[in-house]
């Protein structure tokens, strides 16, 4: 009863914050997960809202600060969908046990296993990933010629799987995945085989995996202000190697700022984070986003 209970009570709290105006089309998104409050993500839909013509408002749910257990997130969705939310956001640490919170998946959320957008519709809770789509093309726009014979995955969450599959999607010929949970690892480098005709290996040594690969993307929540540190030893990176980290808070990662010390070419979590973000509100509304507009959002929003 609590956790129903408290979950109502954050529900209650941000429709207080909603006062719909005559005429103007009204939007309630919440986000989901652990650590959250540095997020962007409210300003960034609130503020592109606003310039559409919107009564928008993107609330944090954020399970640390409102003392809420992971198994509370079912009946925050459940408060949400009740109170008239257009959907949700879904974050660390719960994109793929967000799956069984949903009554049907997009067809990329399905391959993937991972949902970080769930759309109320029609009595549906519609899952989506948006996050593959935002790194791909945060990885074309950044890291143009890059080598993509071999990299490494560091890992095998919500976000990780989604990373996966960008990669792939993009040309990578040989992927390795390292997790700190093994069996995640596994579990991952078998669904991607199922979905990919190449050489796909959960391992165990991401340090010693590191030497002599093209790239090296950081999935897993190692950097973000709640996990500082690095996720691999840096020493083995040399200059020819290009970094990517999808953490995007704090904008440029401790990893990211050793390897580019190191002469390695980076792409941090920026990027995608805006293009998921727009894909994201273009579900929740209906309406696609300027992303010259999201992009001026969340650098306000710093």
């Amino acid at each position: 009863m609590r956790s129903v209970a408290r979950a109502r009570q954050l529900v209650e709290a941000t429709l207080l914050r909603q006062v719909p105006k005559a005429g103007v089309r009204s939007i309630l998104v919440g986000l989901l997960g652990r650590g959250i409050g540095p997020s962007r993500s409210p300003f960034m839909h609130e503020a592109e809202g606003r310039r559409l013509g919107m009564d928008y408002v993107y609330a944090r749910f954020d399970f640390d600060a409102a003392d809420l257990a992971d198994s509370d997130l079912a009946e925050v969705l459940v408060a949400a969908e009740r109170a008239g939310f257009s959907g949700a956001n879904i974050t660390h640490p719960f994109k793929q046990v967000a799956i069984g919170l949903t009554t049907r998946l997009s067809v990329e959320a399905e391959a993937i296993g991972a949902v970080n957008t769930i759309v109320f519709r029609n009595g549906e809770r519609i899952g989506h990933n948006t996050d593959s789509f935002g790194f791909a093309e945060s990885f074309r726009a950044t890291l143009t010629g890059a080598q993509l014979g071999s990299a490494l995955l560091l890992g095998a969450g919500g976000g990780g799987a989604a990373v996966a599959h960008a990669l792939l999607g993009l040309g990578i010929s040989r992927l390795s995945i390292f997790d700190p949970e093994e069996s995640r690892s596994r579990a991952l480098a078998g669904n991607l085989r199922s979905h990919f005709n190449r050489p796909i290996a959960a391992v165990g040594t991401p340090d010693i995996e590191a030497r002599g690969l093209d790239g090296i993307v950081n999935a897993s929540p190692v950097g973000m202000k709640k996990y500082p540190g690095l996720p691999l030893p840096i020493e083995h990176l040399d200059a020819r190697q290009w970094v990517a980290d999808i953490v995007y808070f704090p904008p440029e990662t401790e990893l990211l700022r050793r390897a580019r010390e190191r002469g390695c070419r980076t792409l941090g979590g920026t990027g995608m984070a805006v293009l998921q973000a727009a894909k994201a509100f273009e579900l929740f509304t209906g309406i696609a986003p300027d992303l010259s507009s999201m992009s001026r959002h969340f650098e306000a929003a710093a």
